[in-house]
């Protein structure tokens, strides 16, 4: 049974329906059989047997031989297949032409869109935690070679972080850096001096200062994320940018090594 079921789903796989591959599974079993006699053995309702059996006879899988009572057969697997994969290429060059044909309209569409640009495109502001925190996580998967984080609280990631700890082994086996500053009241604190520990496991090299200007993540020097606290409405208010722009990126890059050269290890 398993073997039969493998065979039709590969039959399908070339184009035949489900009822298709399995009446034509039934007649290679033997010479003729009656539309009944298909129905019967294929498991296909009654009902739908004659348009299934009229189906493979239209496609040259099968033949009908008309009699007191009319019978099919099947052509040689060979055949079959051979008339299955001809149609199946046939659509894949019929495809592969739209294919060209769209490129050479949509292309040149493309192209005039890139003259229109906006001044800002590049740079997404959002206030929303749960975006935010969506924006977290993309920044960190995005990241291939450098990952740079002014750790500030309040922290917008959960506490245990698992994709987070498997980004930092990610970069870490691949030769890559990731580096976190935390602030100095990090130390008395026992929930993130664990979340601290277990980044250092997985590869992440962790300093502490006093102070921090703001949250922030850099990634591969071109893509940042930063916290821009309300002066107005205060700490608890936050604007939050998500930037791709590698020459801010630098930038900021620079300004983190500054404080990085400041700051103390763990041990220290």
């Amino acid at each position: 049974m398993e073997l039969e079921d493998g065979t039709i789903n590969d039959l399908m796989s070339l184009g035949l329906a489900r009822y298709e591959a399995r009446v034509y599974l039934t007649l290679i079993r033997r010479g003729s059989y009656t539309a009944a006699e298909v129905a019967r053995e294929a498991d296909v309702p009654r009902q739908r047997v004659y348009d299934v059996l009229d189906g493979l006879v239209r496609r040259q899988l099968a033949s009908a031989h008309p009699g007191r009572v009319t019978t099919y057969s099947a052509v040689t697997p060979e055949l079959a297949l051979a008339r299955l994969m001809a149609v199946r290429r046939e659509a894949a060059e019929r495809l592969e032409r739209v294919s060209q044909g769209l490129a050479g309209v949509l292309q040149p569409l493309w192209s005039q869109g890139r003259e229109h640009t906006d001044p800002l495109n590049y740079i997404e502001i959002t206030r929303d935690p749960k975006a935010i925190a969506e924006r977290f996580a993309d920044i960190q998967r995005q990241a291939r070679h450098e990952l740079l984080t002014f750790c500030k609280p309040p922290f917008v990631a959960p506490a245990e972080n698992a994709e987070g700890i498997e980004v930092v082994r990610r970069l870490h086996r691949s030769g890559g850096t990731v580096r976190a500053i935390y602030l100095d009241d990090t130390l008395g604190d026992p929930e993130t001096m664990e979340h601290v520990r277990r980044f250092a496991a997985a590869g992440e090299e962790a300093r502490f200062a006093p102070e921090l200007p703001l949250k922030l993540v850099i990634a591969d020097a071109s893509l940042v994320l930063c916290d821009m606290p309300d002066p107005v409405a205060g700490t608890d208010s936050t604007t939050t940018l998500f930037i791709e722009h590698p020459a801010l990126a630098a930038c900021l890059r620079l300004a983190f090594h500054t404080v990085w050269t400041q700051a103390v290890s763990w041990d220290e």
